[in-house]
């Protein structure tokens, strides 16, 4: 095992020390963490969102912050402000929690879309603008949101363009009979308070580095082209997938390939990464066949249409 993949399993495993019986989601969310993107972890209440997204931060040696999204939370809450100094006559400039590594947006469905859009210069250019002055964000950057998609009262569902700006969308999914006897009798000290970082802010930047000079064939890059304009012309679907996403599966399937020690691509890579990172990029037509149908399923059915290269 190379130095790259001893980091990224102590990454896990670090993790996994809280997230019990889970692999398979944390694996996405290291994932997306080292194709650079930000994570959206839905699932109805208790089954560990904010538990995830809270170890996955822990575990890095970097600025954290967590914003709790309210209805009444402002844009210069997150941003920051620009507040005049006296000694000097001159406004001076007061960062917001957003400048920080590791963001941990709580509920980011309870928050005004005014609100909700100050994210988006900076999740898509990993700066922020204000008063006609570009601050840049510090590197590593990255979005952890959480959402309960079964709760509308007081919630503001995000937008179509705030969703494509996260590279995947999660589920945790209750925990199994074993799994959960665990969590409810485990009377250790290993809280997700108590995790210390096992991989630090330089290391996740050259693990980030090495994602990209994955190599990806030309056969698989037409494989991901002719998913994404399949999503364009399925009777199913009123919206496809846009440039953006196509451009987040390619650099997910070749963070899931330096996961699982590999310097190359194959079409599993991109099978397995498609869900997650192409369904919530979608719109139902309302002229589908009948309600079984959602858009992992949609997805799904591409995939199981589309030719595989070989």
């Amino acid at each position: 095992m190379s130095a790259e993949n001893e980091k990224i399993k102590a990454l896990e495993e670090n993790i996994g020390s809280v997230v019990k019986g889970k692999p398979e989601v944390i694996r996405m969310a290291v994932i997306s963490l080292l194709a650079k993107g930000h994570l959206l972890i839905e699932d109805v209440p208790g089954v560990g969102k904010t538990t995830l997204a809270h170890a996955l931060a822990r575990s890095l040696g970097c600025i954290f912050q967590r914003i709790q999204f309210t209805s009444d939370l402002l844009p210069s809450d997150i941003i920051g402000v620009s507040i005049y100094n006296q000694a000097t006559h001159e406004f001076e400039f007061k960062p917001g929690p957003i400048f920080s590594n590791i963001i941990l947006a709580d509920e980011i469905n309870r928050t005004t879309p005014k609100t909700q859009s100050c994210l988006l210069e900076a999740m898509n250019d990993f700066q922020v603008s204000v008063e006609n002055r570009t601050h840049p964000l510090p590197s590593p950057f990255m979005v952890l949101a959480t959402q309960n998609p079964l709760e509308y009262h007081g919630t503001f569902p995000l937008p179509e363009s705030q969703l494509d700006r996260f590279m995947m969308r999660i589920r945790i999914g209750y925990p199994s009979a074993a799994n959960e006897m665990e969590i409810l009798t485990y009377q250790g000290t290993k809280k997700v308070e108590n995790l210390l970082p096992v991989v630090s802010s330089a290391e996740v930047l050259e693990l980030q580095a090495l994602s990209e000079k994955v190599r990806m064939e030309g056969s698989l890059v037409d494989y991901i082209l002719r998913i994404v304009n399949s999503t364009r012309s399925s009777d199913l679907l009123t919206l496809g997938v846009s440039t953006r996403g196509a451009i987040h599966l390619y650099r997910a399937a070749q963070a899931k390939a330096l996961a699982e020690g590999r310097e190359f691509c194959i079409p599993d890579d991109i099978k397995e990464m498609a869900s997650p990172v192409l369904a919530h990029r979608v719109i139902l037509s309302s002229r589908m066949e009948s309600e079984r149908e959602d858009a992992e399923g949609v997805i799904s059915d591409i995939l199981e249409r589309t030719p595989v290269p070989v």
